[in-house]
């Protein structure tokens, strides 16, 4: 009982702060669990449908505001959706200090890149070049989605911000790609019988609540540009500790 408060305290925690960046909070959420003493799998699939709570409560915020260009990212959710079971499934199948390297090397690149990349001058792709782009990282943030149980918002926002989208309108796209990746990896893992109930009701209705405040107050209080060295310098933070336990 006491883990399931301490569990629930962490998603709402987590889900609000990480939707100030339009980012899903399993990527500090998967190694805090782990270190509460639940299994690696069990973890990456509690945090992939708390992923999907979260930053279902933060698009909701943004579809209302009219803030979501969903032509821009249907590629990019599609491409998410179909990699998410496939990196699931070969996440059974390597070992959990294999899985928790890539991890970590995961979390200091995301890191580094929220915390050093400025973004750049350039216009919008036209439509047509971009198309393969966004498909090409919707694969690969459904990938690691699966794999690493994250959602792949890290791999998203500054890939396409790098492309040349506003970050305002990256924040947005990357809320909505994530519930749909996350989705994914987690029904994989519930099909392999890795999840458990009341850490998934607990976990969820909490982190429901974090992702809509946390939106809400990022696009009516705070500059982007805060929110994501504040964001860098967590998931670094987590990086080590995860690095530390290997």
């Amino acid at each position: 009982m006491e883990n399931l408060l301490i569990i629930s305290l962490l998603s709402f925690l987590l889900s609000f702060v990480f939707a100030l960046g339009g980012v899903g909070s399993a990527i500090a959420l998967v190694p805090l669990l782990n270190w509460l003493g639940i299994p690696l799998n069990q973890a990456k699939a509690t945090g992939l449908f708390i992923n999907t709570i979260s930053m279902s409560g933060a698009s909701v915020a943004n579809v209302r505001a009219g803030r979501l260009d969903l032509r821009l990212g249907a590629p990019v959710i599609v491409a998410s959706i179909l990699l998410a079971p496939l990196g699931a499934y070969l996440s059974t199948l390597i070992s959990t200090k294999l899985i928790m390297l890539v991890f970590t090397l995961f979390l200091v690149s995301a890191g580094l890149i929220m915390l050093f990349f400025r973004g750049t001058q350039q216009a919008e792709p036209e439509p047509a070049g971009a198309a393969l782009l966004l498909v090409a990282i919707g694969s690969l943030a459904g990938f690691l989605s699966g794999l690493l149980g994250v959602g792949g918002g890290a791999v998203i926002s500054p890939l396409m911000v790098l492309m040349g989208y506003p970050p305002k309108k990256v924040t947005t796209i990357t809320a909505f790609t994530v519930p749909f990746s996350s989705l994914a990896g987690f029904l994989a893992y519930w099909a392999m019988g890795r999840v458990e109930a009341a850490l998934l009701l607990c976990g969820g209705l909490a982190a429901y609540a974090g992702g809509y405040l946390g939106t809400h107050f990022m696009q009516s209080r705070l500059r982007p540009a805060a929110v994501k060295r504040f964001l860098a310098l967590l998931i670094l933070l987590i990086a080590v500790r995860v690095a530390i336990r290997i």
